[in-house]
């Protein structure tokens, strides 16, 4: 089999799981949003920050997986993301901390990272072409 170094760039795997920690912040701020009616619903947050430094400090490649027999094989590390409810707030009358506000704040704010980081990923992976195609 040929060496597959590039692919198992440890940069592309430390992106692939801040976009996945990503992606799971924004479901539980819909998570939030659809639930800002419901009594005694309390809003959650993700904290995925500390598994990519926690990644990032081990500097080990984030294993990538493999869902057919013929892809590349890869180191492996499990991401552990924390769901934990969201720290401050005001609790209202029917006990549901859910600040619209501050969900909307956090949704842009996710979509922003989210797109650096998806146009970082995608500049690597352009430069990994480049490189294979000899340009």
């Amino acid at each position: 089999m040929a060496d597959n170094g590039m692919l198992n760039d440890s940069t592309l795997s430390i992106l692939r799981m801040a976009l996945d920690g990503l992606s799971l912040r924004q479901q539980m701020i819909g998570r939030n949003i659809a639930n800002v009616d419901t009594p005694g619903f309390h809003a959650q947050t993700v904290d995925f920050e500390t598994a990519v430094k926690k990644a990032l400090t081990q500097n080990k490649a984030i294993g990538l997986q493999r869902t057919q027999p013929g892809h590349l094989a890869a180191p492996t590390q499990n991401a552990t993301f924390t769901i934990a409810q969201r720290p401050g707030g005001s609790v209202r009358a029917d006990q549901n901390n859910v600040d619209i506000d501050v969900e909307l704040m956090d949704m842009t704010e996710t979509a922003l990272r989210f797109q650096a980081l998806s146009q970082a990923a995608s500049k690597k992976l352009l430069l990994l072409k480049n490189l294979a195609s000899g340009r």
